[in-house]
């Protein structure tokens, strides 16, 4: 019986090994998920959970009351520390009352200064030249194929879009890189990957600055804010937010197609109408929204019909992913026909939040910009990616861009080492989970703590109301 065991227990070591990049990753992110409410403290209603069902979700999240947004939330510390500098004017993150309204107001005279054909040839424009700066990194021949993380590729695109929508300019190299820079650091952190480095974050501020202070924007910026926080304004909601969210839309958007060749193909073969491109978007959306959690504050009590009220003070967490999922027959399927009819069509879809309490001030031209881009991408490449696509794309979305006349003249011998490259794409990205999960684990408990210790939103409170800083609540159970 000694001799059988032997080769039984390496046999199960063996396969426990093999199977590490499997089960290690999620086993790592639910024991980060509870380090997080541990260092925390159990703080909200989860909505839709087990106190709010899933069909009152539109009309809590819309109601006058849920308008609280950073005082009274510990979560507050954690988000104002991901998005330092200037988190206290950042327009998700301002309480209600005049300087949101200015602030939100001037956002939109910013957006809405673009037609829809200025949108649309700004952004071909900026994703063009990102692509020529790819291939003139490779020789210049526009015939070589680029292993990319999607990401990365197209956070330089929304950098010199929002830089131009601000300034109504092009955005000059250097300063791009600062941009770029600033906005990896804020979602690279927001996704526990890396430490926060105020140093990248400062000098876009410094830039800012100086450039309000010489040559400001043709909007003029809100004036019940500071020239400082003028600076903040600018760099938290267009060359943070926007540049942060928009390169995730594209990163999912050309990673889901990239995973799914026949939707692929039926782009590419041009026999879809142009709507089916907008079905694709808006089923990337769906299974990847960008939202995860968003907070708000009850400012008085709401009322329920056959249930108790939401009282006063309450911490209210959204979670848009499963919400939308409530919503979906067959959700775990990626089916951009799904679109085509009313009937089935999910009725829990909300990419853009509710209309009644700060929808994404990008909605209305969010699905045509992010049309053109892929456009553009497609014009020039064919997608492949063996990746895992999460919602939280840890990964940055590791992805081929196959030049189209490369694809049709590749011999017999070209097509095996690509497969070979996906292979190995695939492995790397199982394995490369192990130790990122990890990272995600330390660097995400580290933040959560150092978060709570500097108490960025809890302080400003306290000062503003002429007080002494609270203590942290929750923790230490």
């Amino acid at each position: 019986m000694r001799g059988v065991g032997r080769p039984l227990a390496g046999a199960a070591a063996v396969g426990l090994t093999a199977g590490l990049p499997y089960w290690l990753p999620r086993l790592v992110i639910a024991l980060r998920v509870r380090l997080f409410a541990w260092v925390n403290g159990e703080e909200g209603i989860a909505v839709p959970g087990r106190e709010v069902p899933a069909e009152e979700f539109k009309r809590i999240y819309g109601h006058p009351a849920a308008n609280g947004r950073s005082r009274g939330a510990a979560l507050s510390d954690l988000f104002w520390y991901w998005l330092a500098p200037g988190p206290e004017v950042h327009q998700e993150h301002l309480e209600p009352g005049p300087r949101y309204d200015e602030v939100s107001r001037t956002t939109r005279r910013i957006l809405a200064g673009l037609s829809r054909e200025r949108w649309s040839e700004l952004v071909g424009r900026c994703t063009r030249r990102v692509l020529d700066e790819l291939d003139e990194a490779t020789g210049g021949t526009g015939a070589r194929e680029h292993r990319v993380r999607l990401r990365d590729l197209m956070m330089p695109v929304w950098a010199e879009v929002y830089y131009e929508v601000v300034f109504r300019e092009p955005c000059p190299r250097p300063v791009r890189d600062l941009i770029v820079g600033n906005a990896d650091d804020v979602v690279s952190a927001l996704k526990c990957t890396g430490l926060r480095h105020m140093d990248r974050r400062n000098r876009l501020t410094a830039y800012l600055r100086k450039r309000l202070a010489t040559a400001p924007p043709p909007v003029p910026l809100p004036s019940l804010l500071t020239e400082r926080e003028r600076a903040y304004y600018l760099q938290g909601t267009f060359f943070n937010t926007a540049v942060v969210q928009s390169s995730e839309a594209m990163a999912h958007l050309l990673l889901a197609l990239a995973t799914h060749q026949p939707v692929q193909e039926r782009l590419l073969s041009g026999e879809e109408d142009a709507d089916y491109l907008d079905h694709v978007i808006n089923e990337t959306l769906q299974h990847f929204p960008l939202f995860g959690v968003a907070h708000r504050v009850t400012t008085a009590d709401i009322p329920r019909s056959g249930r108790p009220p939401i009282p006063a003070g309450s911490v209210l967490l959204f979670n848009y992913p499963e919400y939308q999922r409530s919503g979906a027959v067959g959700h775990e399927r990626f089916d951009p026909d799904r679109w085509l009819s009313a009937d089935t069509r999910p009725s829990s879809f909300i990419p853009f939040g509710v209309t009644a309490n700060r929808p994404c001030p990008a909605r209305g031209f969010a699905v045509l910009t992010m049309r053109v881009a892929t456009e553009e991408v497609l014009r020039r490449f064919r997608l492949a990616s063996s990746a895992e696509h999460t919602r939280s794309l840890p990964s940055r979305g590791p992805c081929l861009l196959i030049p189209h006349a490369t694809r049709r003249a590749r011999p017999a011998w070209g097509r095996a080492r690509r497969a070979a490259r996906l292979a190995g794409m695939r492995l790397g990205d199982r394995w490369g989970a192990i130790p990122r999960s990890l990272t995600q684990l330390v660097l995400g408990g580290y933040m959560v703590w150092d978060a709570r210790r500097q108490g960025l939103c809890r302080n400003h409170f306290a000062s503003a109301a002429g007080g002494s800083a609270a203590p942290a609540v929750g923790g230490g159970r």
